[in-house]
């Protein structure tokens, strides 16, 4: 393996002239990415080396992806380059296909395996840090895997504009009642954070953009709001979740609680609630699942398939590794009893306690435990509109809009990209919303395959965008 030179930190070989430890990082989102930013800075030269392996080559910070599908924020800057982060880290652009912890070794599936047909990358280490993140949580609903929409990656996010804005593009060029009325009705399961922002941002881009159509108003369209329990955003409370569906049902959104998602066939909706109707556009957004990945390796895991973790954040009898995040079940010390919740909040604090007790591991030091309590949640209800409560105090309208930027920009990694999110609010606050959908961009090749006589480019466009093959993280 590549032995990496670190920059930071004064010469400082490991005890007795041994090589440096390997320490092999399993995803790169906020707990792979954090946690190697940490090792980086903290490591003397010499003393380990990281490799950090994730299917694709950026993290993605994934609460500004609503405002990336309604086109407030470009789509680039919500990701983070790996390789220009973790300059003291070797990044591996692939899939983690097992782990094998009692041999201290792990296989990856990388571009050049896949379109060789080579045996997956092996990668031995001495540390590991199980940061695979989670997939959407997804039931066996007829109809769903055909025409869901995901909405967890910063691909899912753009598809989505995209498709949105080609059923305004089809419904103002059909005369057929019934295939403009499913154009235009769109529906979102799912009441936590992704949903709920995700509708609310597109409802607004959508309402502008119909301005531009002659036959189009914002009266003609349809948004739906499903929701299994009795609320929504239970992060912010009872009292916020219920001004929530005050709100959006002010905007003629449908908020349909306490109900399921029963089938999807050829595009009919039907709900539990006994409503059946026709629609192009369903997006699931109905919670997460730890990786698959998680099964193929022989770490102990809970009946949700969770890493089981201790406190300190290593793995529950295992020694030498480590995990933190959506993938793992982390105790909560400041409710006993209870586990961290799955959330952005967690993930950032646990990656930097999780990173200096790798480090405590190689100096032979105590660990130290994770203990961190919620200083509240923010959510935006698109332009100029949202929710907040922090510290105990509850705010609402444009305040909890610019709670929700403010503090999201500060959690926003690197300097360049704070800098890349917010010009692109500054501009967005002088001009008007960009209405172009660019769905081409998925099909790149199909002009030069209809040239040679292979396809046609006038087919109708995609009604959904294509599920990613990776995990998320």
């Amino acid at each position: 393996m590549k032995q990496v030179t670190l920059p930071q930190g004064p010469a400082d070989p490991r005890p007795g002239g041994s090589p440096p430890a390997r320490i092999l990082i399993a995803g790169g989102g906020y707990v792979g990415m954090y946690a190697a930013l940490r090792l980086q800075r903290r490591l003397h030269r010499g003393e380990a080396e990281i490799t950090v392996v994730e299917p694709q080559p950026y993290m993605t910070y994934q609460p500004f992806l609503p405002e990336a599908a309604a086109g407030s924020i470009d789509p680039r800057h919500v990701v983070v380059p790996l390789r220009r982060v973790l300059h003291g880290c070797t990044v591996v652009t692939g899939e983690i296909t097992r782990l094998d912890h009692a041999a201290r070794q792990a296989q990856a599936a990388t571009p050049a395996t896949r379109s060789t047909g080579d045996p997956d990358l092996k990668l031995p280490y001495d540390l590991l840090v199980a940061a695979p993140g989670s997939v959407s949580r997804t039931l066996p609903i007829p109809g769903l895997a055909e025409h869901g929409i995901g909405f967890k990656t910063v691909e899912e996010a753009v598809a989505l504009r995209n498709h949105v804005l080609e059923q305004l593009d089809i419904a103002s060029s059909t005369r057929d009642p019934a295939i403009r009325e499913a154009a235009l009705t769109f529906v979102f399961v799912g009441g936590g954070f992704a949903g709920v922002e995700a509708l609310a941002e597109l409802e607004d881009m959508a309402r502008a953009a119909v301005r531009y159509y002659h036959n189009v108003t914002a009266e003609d369209l349809r948004w739906i709001l499903v929701e299994a329990t009795d609320r929504i955003l239970p992060e912010v409370g009872p009292e916020l979740g219920r001004y929530t569906v005050s709100e959006l049902r002010g905007r003629n959104i449908e908020v349909r609680l306490g109900t399921r998602l029963e089938s999807l066939t050829d595009r009919i909706v039907v709900l539990s609630d006994g409503s059946r109707f026709a629609a192009r556009t369903l997006v699931w957004t109905a919670g997460v699942r730890p990786a698959p990945v998680l099964a193929a390796t022989d770490l102990p895991t809970d009946a949700r398939g969770r890493i089981r973790c201790e406190p300190t954040l290593r793995v529950a009898g295992v020694d030498d590794a480590w995990s933190a995040g959506d993938c793992a079940a982390v105790p909560d010390l400041t409710r006993p009893g209870e586990y961290c919740a799955p959330n952005a909040q967690h993930a950032v604090r646990q990656a930097k306690v999780l990173g200096d007790n790798v480090l405590a591991q190689l100096r032979g030091e105590p660990q130290t435990p994770y203990r961190h309590s919620s200083r509240g949640a923010v959510a935006s209800l698109g332009l100029h509109k949202g929710v907040a409560q922090v510290r105990g105090r509850r705010l609402t309208g444009r305040p909890a809009w610019l709670m929700h930027r403010a503090y999201h920009l500060s959690r926003m990694p690197t300097f360049n990209r704070k800098a890349r999110v917010l010009a692109d609010w500054m501009l967005a606050g002088v001009s008007s919303r960009e209405i172009v959908s660019l769905g081409s961009l998925e099909h790149p090749r199909a002009e030069f395959e209809a040239a040679m006589g292979r396809g046609t480019p006038t087919a109708e466009p995609r009604s959904q965008p294509e599920p990613p093959t990776r995990p998320g993280s």
